[in-house]
């Protein structure tokens, strides 16, 4: 024992070690002196009480006269435990993985494909379990598609940057940010946007949690969180796909452009909650992703954002026209920007424009009879604040005459319940106009939702009004609704319907789409 820790003074001669002491006879011939020698070593936790070797090792210390040399056999013999607790440790996880790939049914090819399923915090929690998990997890095919979505923060920048080298040229997706609450089907409204504004519709957390947690969104994910698209020219960015953003509270629009720019295959994109501009946005997808196919995109601070100009919906048309979903949640547009959008993409079947301002529905008119709109499957017009009765009415009857021979899915749904064609601060809440039975008679396959507020339910417009300008909180929907009874749709005969265009607007008239004005209550509304 003394001798592991305080070797004898060297003399001419080197003495034999004893083999009837060191040598083992079960062990083979190409163990080395070291190994026997630790063999006996670690054999005395077994022959020895662990106070025969604190003993042995203050007779050690007091055998030493300096101080100095006391203090390096002190040294030495933490160096020694530390040697051997690792060797300790680095045996057992290898037992521990021979063990498991013995016990584990798939091979590592399989395995690997299993995990690539998993979503990224599963992925990690697997990698962390033993070594042969971890190599299987390191693998690039396992980060194709990284979800770093969360419903606290726990992200930072560096953990989006590890995901993103450890794909290399595997990455295609990548979804970051908080989700408050679970992604929505594809024909409801709730809102994804995750403020103080909706705070009691996506939990049950308190207010002042909820101020906590953005506090820490923001000193998590930075604007530079999605740097790594543009590094090594932009390499990464290059494989991307589908870009799913939620909430990043330090997003603005330079970062956001500049990553788009690194992204030219992106053809699924996903903005939720981020301060930038809907003009701006539009304008970076339109210059750099020319094979989007899906926009999803829904404003921080609904009907704020009237920044949407007619050129850029034209250069966006012109310029990606394989869009077939299309969703802006919560910006003020107009009905002539929207049928520009509509009428122009050719492919588009998905229609989203739930919680904008401005819409009166103007856009619908004579919208399925031509080559652009007519191949619309889902159109959500969900608590559009300004869509008027009579528009929707119009459109229904198209419906019944047979346009829109592929809708599946409408919904016209309003809290506060449909605005009158003459002044929009009257509310219908079940208007005797809409043929909603007529519809249902003549196509029993549409899923039709038109859910309206009773009429004692009508909260005051213009407290309304004053509360969304004045303060950051929104009122939440506390309104009981019915709902029309409702199924799904599929083909008819074709026909259309004609009434009144408006007046062709000076923005863009020549632009060859149909252009509708606004009268100045609705396009004056909520300017702030």
């Amino acid at each position: 024992m003394d001798t592991l820790l305080h070797p004898s003074p060297t003399s001419s001669v080197a003495k034999r070690p004893c083999p009837s002491s060191f040598e083992n006879p079960n062990l083979p011939s190409p163990f080395s002196q070291m190994d026997h020698l630790l063999l006996s070593f670690l054999s005395l936790a077994d022959s020895s009480p662990p106070v025969s070797l604190d003993l042995s090792f203050d007779r050690l210390l007091d055998s030493t006269p300096s101080d100095a040399d006391q203090s390096l056999l002190i040294d030495r013999a933490h160096n020694l435990g530390s040697l051997l607790l690792r060797a300790a440790n680095r045996s057992a996880r290898k037992r521990a993985s021979l063990h498991n790939s013995i016990a584990w049914a798939l091979p590592p090819d399989l395995t690997i494909k299993v995990f690539s399923m998993l979503d990224s915090q599963s992925l990690c929690y697997a990698a962390a379990t033993c070594w042969m998990f971890n190599t299987c997890a390191m693998d690039p095919l396992c980060y194709e598609n990284i979800d770093l979505t969360t419903v606290m923060p726990k992200v930072n920048n560096a953990v989006v940057s590890t995901m993103i080298q450890r794909a290399g040229k595997s990455f295609r997706s990548l979804k970051l940010g908080i989700v408050p609450s679970p992604t929505s089907s594809p024909g409801s409204c709730q809102p994804l946007v995750y403020t103080i504004r909706n705070s009691v519709d996506v939990s049950s957390f308190s207010w002042n949690e909820k101020k906590t947690r953005q506090g820490k969104e923001s000193s998590i994910l930075t604007r530079s969180c999605l740097y790594p698209l543009s590094g090594d020219n932009g390499a990464a960015g290059a494989l991307l796909r589908r870009l799913h953003l939620y909430n990043i509270e330090r997003m603005d629009n330079t970062s956001l452009c500049v990553a788009l720019a690194a992204c030219p295959s992106l053809i699924d994109l996903e903005i939720v909650g981020l301060h930038v501009e809907l003009r701006q946005t539009l304008m970076s997808v339109s210059s750099n992703c020319h094979m989007i196919e899906r926009l999803f995109f829904e404003s921080s601070k609904t009907g704020r954002d009237d920044s949407l100009k007619s050129p850029t919906c034209v250069d966006f048309v012109n310029n990606c026209p394989n869009l077939s979903s299309l969703s802006l949640r919560g910006f003020k547009l107009h009905d002539y920007k929207v049928r520009i959008l509509v009428k122009g993409f050719r492919k588009l079947k998905y229609a989203d424009f739930s919680t904008s301002y401005s819409i009166t529905g103007t856009f619908l008119r004579n919208l399925g009879s031509g080559s652009g709109g007519n191949l619309l499957e889902v159109l959500i017009l969900r608590d559009c604040m300004h869509l008027k009765e009579v528009e929707v009415a119009r459109f229904l009857t198209a419906v019944i005459a047979g346009d829109f021979k592929f809708l599946q899915y409408l919904d016209i749904s309003n809290r506060e319940g449909l605005a009158s064609e003459g002044d929009w601060y009257q509310r219908s809440y079940n208007s005797s106009i809409i043929p909603l039975k007529q519809v249902l008679e003549v196509r029993p396959h549409i899923c039709l939702l038109a859910e309206f507020p009773s009429d004692g339910c009508f909260i005051d417009i213009d407290h309304m009004f004053d509360s969304d300008v004045n303060s950051e909180v929104s009122l939440p929907s506390q309104l009981s609704s019915h709902t029309s009874d409702g199924s799904f749709l599929m083909s008819s005969s074709e026909s259309s319907y004609n009434s009144d265009q408006g007046s062709g607007n000076e923005e863009y008239q020549d632009s060859g789409f149909v252009i509708y004005e606004e009268s100045s209550d609705e396009v004056d509304f909520l300017v702030v």
